[in-house]
């Protein structure tokens, strides 16, 4: 059991291999992103593709929450261009966060998405609470500061040979057809 803490639920190569449609006809209602190499590159603005994209979840009917282990300056700016609520100073993997995120948005574990890109905080975090969760490839491992990239290596390893569902761009398309 205490493995399955570190094990996805589901994998997608970004953010854009996600059919929320799909999602949120089964039942989710609210998405909680975590920000750094989940939707941007380390330390990198909201664009303007970033904003349509969350304007495009509010379409479909979903609420949005940015989590972050980083600091007001870093994520408010963020969370306003993309129209998000969000929590700073998360402290991820802690469960409160996650909670309190769910508390803002109005939801609950059976009806709340979460999508991150890190094992080690994003979806053990999502796991110890039993949160259902997607980790998604980082968008630039390349801009992630030292202490990220270790942590990329034991995530390597603690993978390594597991089965976990992948979404793809090919679902997708599937689905389209």
């Amino acid at each position: 059991m205490f493995g399955n803490l570190f094990i996805p639920e589901r994998q997608a190569d970004s953010i854009r291999d996600i059919d929320f449609t799909a999602e949120y006809e089964s039942g989710f209602r609210a998405v909680i992103f975590d920000i750094d190499n989940t939707l941007v590159p380390h330390d990198a603005p909201a664009t303007s593709e970033t904003a349509e994209f969350f304007l495009m979840l509010r379409s479909i009917g979903f609420k949005t929450c940015l989590i972050s282990n980083n600091h007001e300056e870093r994520v408010k700016p963020f969370a306003d261009t993309v129209d998000s609520l969000y929590l700073t100073d998360a402290k991820k993997p802690s469960r409160k966060s996650y909670r309190k995120a769910m508390k803002l948005l109005g939801t609950n574990l059976r009806n709340t998405l979460f999508v991150g890109d890190q094992l080690l905080t994003d979806v053990l975090g999502a796991r110890r609470l039993g949160m259902h969760h997607i980790m998604v490839d980082p968008v630039d491992p390349e801009s992630e500061p030292d202490h990220i990239k270790f942590k990329r290596v034991i995530e390597r390893i603690m993978l390594f040979g597991r089965k976990i569902k992948r979404i793809s761009k090919k679902d997708l398309k599937k689905r389209e057809e």
